[in-house]
């Protein structure tokens, strides 16, 4: 069983505790997954408060990390504070013997701290960004996107992106269907690239435009096996070249061509988990056009082929 530990503190936040509960908990039975042993460790065992005024229980002290798969930090109280040694030496413990290091919004600040993220790619909450790079200037921070997966070592953005975080790692445990599964029960998107854009510049004004654009996306999504060009997609929202361009990105993030891109290859990893379809159908079906297409993005994205994905899937209770 893959042991996730979540480490609490005096004066966390009880929302970044409670996502990966809620991700790695015991509704994952529900779905035919194999369950996560789930531990919630601190300095010490007992109550302690929260940010929030309420407390809660810790039933295991640092010295349990040693037993984990996984383990997060979610985001740290104060990023101007230090973390205690005690901590700093259990996450470099952790990540000496191989176990993969995950951090929630401000928790980058203690990885950091720990050198864990020297000469590495690392995100955390845009608007501590320019403290973060004063304090570790080491780091390579990407100050947009919502979280980075640098293999044993992933990090994440503010608070929404916190979920998006959780719900890649349970993507690349347990395939995008379950990923999927279990965002429906949480009521969130089911998949947010990590290269997105933590915030918009501008809000969209609420006015008829928008919903047109949304209904574009919803349209698109449903649609992905036609050519979705930008002169397509405009045409049917009503909008110019120019205004329905500057209108997406403030309402995804992204530019058209990546949004695209991105639904593409999370449909295609659908399938290739639930569908016994060769490649080059799935290809079609998707709007790659061909398998050639299909797998040098599949494989440029996810560094594996769309076939050794389908077969690392293989078998996987539904």
């Amino acid at each position: 069983m893959h042991t996730v530990a979540v480490i609490a503190f005096e004066d966390i936040s009880p929302f970044h505790l409670s996502v990966p509960c809620m991700v790695f908990g015991d509704d994952l039975a529900r779905l035919g997954v194999p369950r996560y042993r789930l531990l919630i460790c601190g300095e010490k065992t007992g109550p302690i408060p929260t940010m929030s005024g309420f407390k809660i229980e810790v039933e295991h002290d640092l010295s349990a990390l040693a037993e984990a798969d996984t383990i997060i930090m979610p985001a740290w109280r104060d990023p101007e504070e230090p973390a205690p040694p005690a901590l700093l030496k259990a996450l470099r413990a952790g990540h000496a013997r191989g176990a993969r290091i995950v951090a929630l919004c401000l928790g980058t600040f203690v990885l950091a701290e720990a050198g864990l993220l020297e000469g590495r790619g690392a995100a955390t909450h845009w608007a501590w960004s320019d403290d973060f790079v004063r304090r570790f200037p080491k780091v390579r921070l990407d100050r947009k996107s919502l979280y980075i997966d640098d293999g044993d070592i992933l990090t994440s953005a503010g608070t929404a992106a916190a979920i998006d975080c959780c719900l890649h790692l349970l993507r690349c445990d347990h395939g995008a269907e379950i990923a999927n599964r279990v965002a429906r029960r949480m009521v969130v998107a089911p998949h947010r690239d990590g290269g997105q854009a933590q915030y918009i510049e501008q809000p969209l004004p609420d006015q008829h435009g928008s919903d047109k654009l949304s209904a574009t996306l919803d349209w698109a999504m449903e649609n992905l096996r036609q050519p979705l060009t930008l002169d397509l997609l405009a045409g049917k929202a009503g909008m110019s070249r120019r205004n329905f361009t500057r209108r997406f990105k403030a309402k995804t993030g992204a530019t058209v061509s990546q949004w695209v891109l991105n639904h593409r290859l999370a449909a295609a990893q659908r399938l290739l988990e639930t569908s016994n379809k060769g490649v080059d159908l799935i290809a079609d079906s998707v709007g790659f056009g061909s398998a050639v297409s299909l797998r040098q993005h599949f494989t440029h994205t996810f560094s594996i082929s769309p076939s050794a994905y389908r077969r690392q899937f293989t078998g996987l209770s539904r």
